[in-house]
């Protein structure tokens, strides 16, 4: 048996005519001797509405209750998703989260996947069922009640149903034709990668890409996973477009130094000024931003100075509040001793990401002396092995990522 996923965002079944074409794509796949899981999203804006309608009842909501209202618009889809390749004469039925089941943890809102057990859905197969159409983004807890497993979270079911089911292959449809050197609408001369490798794609997905989910690129690269990102608006009967494929480094034949461009609008920069420069004072910082849910990313100690050094992380801009909290507070049960945090919530993150930098020196000269050239001041740096980040003036970001797309030649293939 040859399982093939396919996975329909939000955009792509937005309404019933758009539903209807990825059905022929459906059966396209069909006809080629596929059995076929499809893994739908919620109709594009459905999700925002349901979560509309849970905030204007209940601002301070029951999570279970929150789950059960805002995974309601993928079974919608699923629903008429199969309803129409049953119209096709394509054995198809409409499969909700518990039914699979596809079992998660409790934690409602963010639940991560546990298992997604594969009789059921073979049994019917064997039974000459050719599709099986999977709301995505919601399972079932082990108290019995659904959970959704965060924003985009559809992403994430697919590419768990490709690795559960060893799928020859996990298609991404969406409203672009496959990843690029940076945002198109930042950059003109932008390119379509014909393959990323998985690490390259889980940096640049995690520094502001939007094309896949964080986490679903994470277990592809776990379980080996074939991923293929493509436009669900590249019609045309019988017409196959290529996408991107994002696979394992090996299949790379030939990359450049640099992958791509990517960026992060909201994001913000916080300094405690002159802390108390003692073993542990990072843990006594981090521990209650982590407890209240602030998501830290870069982080630079400067030089102590007199037994007082200052600290400095990013965090997204509408996590200010919560991070001043959490450290007024800290510093009022005396846990750290800082005189003063200064926020300036004007910033944006540019990162080049490549796995070519393993092997090249002089990425980093290269992507300062372009921002140089432009006048673009850097605030903070990080590195890791294939990546590159700094912080810069709000104002410069596309001046920057245009900057940085022209000076590593992304405009061309390796």
């Amino acid at each position: 048996m040859s399982i093939l996923v396919m996975k329909f965002g939000g955009t792509s079944v937005a309404t019933t005519d758009r539903i209807r074409r990825a059905a022929k794509r459906v059966a396209r796949e069909v006809a080629n001797g596929h059995d076929v899981i499809v893994i739908v999203s919620a109709m594009a804006g459905e999700t925002n509405k349901l979560v509309g309608y849970v905030n204007d009842i209940a601002p301070f909501y029951d999570a279970r209750e929150y789950d059960a209202v805002v995974s309601s618009g993928e079974n919608v889809t699923a629903g008429l998703m199969a309803l129409q390749l049953q119209e096709m004469e394509i054995p198809a039925r409409s499969w909700q989260g518990w039914q699979v089941p596809l079992l998660t943890t409790s934690a409602h809102g963010a639940a991560r996947i546990e298992d997604v057990p594969t009789h059921n859905i073979l049994q019917k197969f064997a039974e000459g069922m050719k599709v099986a159409v999977i709301a995505g983004f919601q399972g079932i807890s082990p108290e019995g009640r659904i959970t959704t497993l965060g924003r985009g979270g559809s992403d994430t079911s697919a590419v768990a149903f490709a690795a559960a089911f060893d799928a020859v292959r996990c298609d991404i449809y969406t409203d672009v034709d496959g990843v690029y050197t940076t945002d198109p609408r930042i950059c003109a001369r932008t390119r379509r990668l014909d393959r990323i490798a998985f690490e390259e794609m889980l940096e640049l997905a995690s520094l502001g890409a939007k094309v896949l989910q964080t986490r679903s690129v994470e277990l592809a690269m776990r379980y080996n996973v074939k991923l293929r990102v493509l436009s669900s608006f590249e019609d045309g009967e019988g017409e196959t477009t290529t996408g991107t494929l994002v696979c394992a480094e090996e299949d790379i034949v030939e990359s450049n130094v640099v992958a791509g461009v990517a960026f992060s609008r909201d994001e913000a920069k916080m300094t405690l000024i002159s802390v108390a420069d003692r073993p542990g004072i990072a843990a006594a910082i981090f521990g209650p931003l982590s407890e209240a849910g602030v998501n830290v990313d870069m982080i630079v100690q400067n030089i102590a100075e007199g037994g007082r050094t200052d600290m400095t992380f990013s965090c997204p801009v509408d996590q200010v509040k919560r991070a001043e909290r959490a450290m007024n507070e800290a510093k009022a049960a005396g846990g750290i001793d800082f005189h003063d945090l200064i926020a300036d919530t004007e910033v944006a993150k540019v990162s080049v990401v490549g796995i070519g930098m393993r092997s090249h020196a002089g990425v980093a000269a290269t992507m300062f002396k372009a921002l140089a050239a432009e006048n673009v001041n850097i605030k903070v740096i990080t590195t890791s092995e294939i990546k590159i980040s700094v912080l810069i003036d709000r104002k410069y970001m596309e001046l920057a990522v245009q900057a940085l797309h022209d000076a590593f030649g992304l405009d061309r293939a390796a």
